[in-house]
């Protein structure tokens, strides 16, 4: 009795609800039938495809459709444009068209083809793939525990990111760069992916070599060396022989690499999507900047045509500095091409082997030579090496010095490079206020920025820098220290200082080895030459104004 008496309210309340609206003022929308009805007017059926016109009662959809013949001439015709239309009458109408018999059955299926095309297509596969090997590095390391033996995650995780190929390797080379961020064992670890990555077959490197320059590479090359000179996350370089008997590197790409960082950056960017929705301040730490950066400069890494032309613009840059003791290696052009570089080579000692340079001697003043190379290039010219790890900075037999691998260089604006020479001002000076100042112009304030606070905390986490020999900087608390006083204060630091603090830690870890003593930030050696480019720089910037500003 009870439910009848339910039933029977529930009638009369959607009768009511239709005699409302039936007798409201109704506007029309013309729609497309997607199943069989029947017009209220005369009764005409509107098969599947028919157009009909529904009726609107403010903003509500009526149980009315009509033929386009029975629409009464006092019906209005809806004052909304056809998308507003469509979003208004989309959810009634799925919520009263019922589901077929069997949807259930067809999501459900629809389910598990996402799931398979997912596991399936490449990216799906290096999910399966990275977990994988996640899992056995993370087995051989507590296995290696439990036996009581040394600790092996450093190295088992350094494996793990071989197995994965270059993408990961690029990282280890990250992590290997950053002392201080990283606990020391990893960094040590990771410095084997800078030049000595597992290399792939002499097979392979002829095959590519043979598709790239479209002939058997015993036409071009008097001699190969099978043997890998270096090995790394991109492509590996062979010592070769020309037929004329110059001596030059060949830089090989990894096969099918393309498809494989395409695939790691897809789930790096939802590792970075998930990072920045659900960690703490996850946010300040910008994980999707960090990966699209990243991806940036890997892909640019990809065309070595982009690192041939980069090595000219250093070289051309020398010339106008007169620096005739820097230099990049030159290409062989005509043998140069997307995926395969062929350039002269160096004979020399790389700059973290210590023992060697002390034998050839003069190693600081030449380091000296490097670094305002590297300084000239960014202050007089916006452009600079990017990537200055120890395998890409050489002291040569000629007492010259040389530049490897551009494939990451940085670029900055007349802006930006005004902004840069103003922080290398304050910072050099002691110049706090003027330094958070710039931070702040390059990265934005966040709300209620402490600015007398946030001075403070920068000159608590700089000073040491002006302060102490590079030996005596603990570096391992320096750039935590960075971090901390930027997550403090809800902080962003600019990518462009983060390029540029990355150089100058390289150059921290080759002065401690070479010149303990040395301290680029006060070293008048230095310091005088950098000022002088400084103002070089600063005039170039005032004259180009004053030309525009004429101009215009």
């Amino acid at each position: 009795m009870h439910v009848e008496s339910l039933r029977s309210r529930r009638s009369m309340k959607r009768r009511r609800h239709h005699r409302e609206v039936a007798e409201a003022p109704a506007h029309y929308v013309e729609a497309t039938m997607h199943r069989r009805r029947h017009c209220d007017g005369c009764g005409v059926a509107l098969p599947r495809g028919a157009t009909a016109r529904i009726a609107v009662v403010e903003g509500t959809v009526a149980r009315r459709i009509l033929c386009m013949s029975c629409v009464p001439e006092a019906a209005q015709q809806a004052p909304y444009g056809p998308v507003a239309m469509a979003a208004m009458i989309a959810p009634v109408a799925l919520e009263r068209t019922p589901l077929p018999r069997g949807s259930l059955a067809v999501w459900i299926a629809v389910g598990f083809l996402g799931i398979g095309d997912l596991l399936t297509s490449r990216t799906g596969r290096r999910i399966l793939k990275t977990t994988w090997v996640a899992i056995k590095a993370a087995a051989r390391a507590f296995g290696s525990r439990l036996l009581g033996k040394e600790d092996t995650g450093p190295a088992a995780i350094r494996n793990a990111f071989e197995d994965l190929g270059p993408t990961y390797i690029k990282l280890g080379q990250l992590i290997a760069s950053s002392q201080g961020l990283f606990p020391e064992p990893y960094c040590q670890e990771f410095r084997k992916c800078l030049d000595r990555v597992r290399p792939f077959p002499f097979e392979e490197v002829q095959r590519t070599l043979r598709s790239e320059l479209g002939r058997d590479p015993n036409e071009v090359f008097a001699s190969i060396d099978p043997t890998p000179l270096a090995s790394a996350s991109i492509a590996q370089v062979h010592a070769a022989r020309l037929r004329d008997g110059q001596d030059v590197v060949i830089k090989v790409q990894r096969p099918k690499i393309a498809d494989i960082i395409d695939a790691d950056l897809r789930v790096l960017r939802l590792g970075a999507r998930a990072m920045s929705a659900f960690a703490p301040h996850g946010e300040l730490a910008n994980p999707v900047g960090v990966v699209e950066d990243f991806e940036a400069n890997v892909r640019e890494e990809l065309d070595f045509r982009l690192e041939a032309a980069h090595m000219a613009e250093f070289n051309r840059i020398m010339d106008v500095q007169r620096q005739s003791r820097v230099a990049a290696p030159r290409v062989v052009t005509e043998l140069s091409t997307a995926r395969v570089l062929v350039m002269e080579r160096f004979y020399g000692h790389r700059v973290d082997d210590v023992e060697g340079l002390r034998e050839a001697g003069d190693a600081e003043e030449r380091l000296l030579i490097g670094m305002r190379a590297w300084f000239q290039c960014m202050i007089l010219h916006g452009f600079f090496h990017g990537d200055v790890h120890a395998g890409n900075l050489m002291l040569l037999d000629d007492d010259t010095i040389g530049f490897l691998d551009f494939g990451i260089v940085g670029r900055f604006d007349d802006h930006a490079r005004y902004l840069v020479t103003d922080y290398m001002i304050a910072f050099a000076s002691g110049n706090y206020k003027r330094l958070a100042e710039i931070i702040v112009e390059m990265a934005g304030a966040p709300p209620k920025l402490d600015m007398d606070a946030f001075v403070k905390d920068l000159g608590e986490t700089y000073s040491p820098l002006l302060k102490l020999s590079f030996a005596e900087v603990n570096y391992a608390d320096f750039l935590p220290g960075i971090q901390r006083t930027a997550t403090r204060h809800r902080m962003r630091m600019p990518n462009e200082f983060i390029l540029i603090t990355k150089q100058l830690l390289y150059f921290d870890r080759y002065a401690k080895s070479l010149a303990p003593k040395l301290n680029v930030f006060t070293d008048p050696r230095l310091v005088l030459g950098m000022m002088s480019d400084i103002q070089k720089a600063r005039a170039q910037a005032d004259a180009k104004k004053k030309q525009q500003s004429t101009a215009s």
